[in-house]
């Protein structure tokens, strides 16, 4: 059992860490909300601006493009403003990305303004992301007890709730101008609030070059890039979010194409994978304490990877259930233990932090439409086994992530 310590930095008492602890559970259950939101009324946004599946794609596109963006940006933002003042400018600049869309589609079907909004919306997400593991990395360390997972695990309470809003407004006939009014007006007043409840990361500060005010500040930042440990734990945080997100576009019809179910029950499917992967994070700091980061990577990396290989190979229904069950634990950890590995250090926190997740976000980007392109040539079930590479991939560069506070 980790120790709970009974001081923390800069004076800060322990109701004011628990609340900076709840306010980053909010932030995180915000983001997903909105996100899921979105997507779940994306076949009514195609009916609405009457356009083909591929205008679709490119809309959607305009949410990784804007998220490109704002990782970038980030780490430059959060050495400038820090975190509190980044995530209170996202929960501005997302929800107003978010009703611009949401007018276009409804009251003028307008694409390009849809895309700007979109645009808009994915620049604002991108950024709170990083800002907010960096915030709630910082009170992991503070809190004496790894808690990461747990906030990741908000994130999907978020996409869940998010999904249910966007089925009850479809069901409701609700327009969805005014769907993205309600969810945006909901993101700006509690995710500011949610904010205030932080504090600043730099209580654990330790000046050096990457400071805001040092010269060459911009270029230290860059250069993060240049550490092998960074592009390592980019690796473990790129396998694994591919692992999440491979599943998160293709299992439900990859269940139904590969597997022979209707689609109902491809979407359980999809769901029991959505559950295990959120059980799992519950679970993960218990877990992470006992053994360590590396061990429980590398573990699993090993679920993972053995339930992918049941889901592709095992023609039995309910074994292949199991499978799933496996790939969705495997995967609930990588993300969220790369976030916690990038910001070890203090000094270079917000830079590794970026970086890793911008390494970590090119499987959201790049995965869905390549495991397209190899499903429509080889099959589904057979293109998930890049996935499979990728997941290795990450249990190899395990190592990278040992906490390296705790080394003497």
């Amino acid at each position: 059992m980790p120790n709970t310590p009974t001081t923390y930095p800069a004076g800060l008492s322990r109701r004011e860490v628990v609340a900076w602890r709840n306010g980053i559970f909010t932030i995180f259950a915000l983001c997903g909300i909105g996100i899921a939101s979105w997507m779940a009324r994306t076949p009514a946004v195609k009916a609405a601006l009457d356009v083909s599946t591929a205008e679709m794609g490119i809309l959607i596109f305009a949410i990784a493009i804007g998220s490109i963006l704002g990782l970038l940006l980030s780490s430059h933002l959060l050495a400038r403003f820090g975190a509190i003042a980044v995530m209170s400018a996202c929960f501005v600049v997302a929800p107003v990305g978010l009703v611009v869309a949401g007018l276009a589609v409804t009251l003028g079907q307008l694409y390009w303004v849809a895309f700007a909004g979109l645009a808009i919306f994915g620049v604002g997400m991108a950024t709170c992301d990083v800002a907010m593991n960096l915030s709630g990395a910082v009170n992991e360390r503070i809190l004496g007890r790894t808690i990461m997972p747990v906030f990741h695990a908000f994130f999907s309470f978020g996409t869940m709730i998010g999904a249910g809003l966007g089925a009850l407004a479809e069901l409701l006939h609700v327009s969805i101008a005014l769907q993205a009014g309600i969810v945006s007006a909901v993101m700006f007043a509690v995710g500011l609030l949610a904010v205030r409840m932080t504090q600043s990361e730099t209580v654990l500060h330790v000046p050096d070059e990457t400071d805001a005010a040092a010269p060459d500040g911009w270029r230290s930042r860059l250069a993060i890039w240049k550490d092998p440990r960074t592009l390592l734990i980019g690796l473990i945080v790129l396998g694994m979010a591919f692992a999440e997100g491979s599943a998160n576009d293709w299992l439900s019809l990859a269940a139904v194409e590969g597997h022979g179910v209707d689609r109902p029950t491809g979407a359980v499917v999809f769901g029991i994978f959505v559950t295990a992967m959120t059980l799992g994070r519950l679970t993960g700091p218990r877990v992470l304490d006992r053994y360590g980061r590396v061990p429980v990577l590398r573990a699993s990396a090993v679920l993972a990877a053995l339930g992918l290989l049941i889901f592709i190979f095992v023609p039995v229904l309910w074994i292949a259930i199991v499978g799933v069950v496996l790939w969705g634990l495997g995967s609930a950890l990588g993300f969220p233990t790369g976030m916690s590995a990038a910001a070890d250090d203090p000094r270079t926190a917000a830079a590794r932090v970026s970086a890793v997740a911008t390494i970590g976000y090119c499987a959201f980007l790049v995965g869905p439409p390549l495991i397209g392109f190899l499903g429509e040539h080889f099959g589904l079930l057979h293109a998930l086994l890049l996935v499979l590479v990728l997941i290795v991939v990450a249990g190899v560069a395990s190592g990278s992530a040992r906490d390296r506070t705790k080394t003497l």
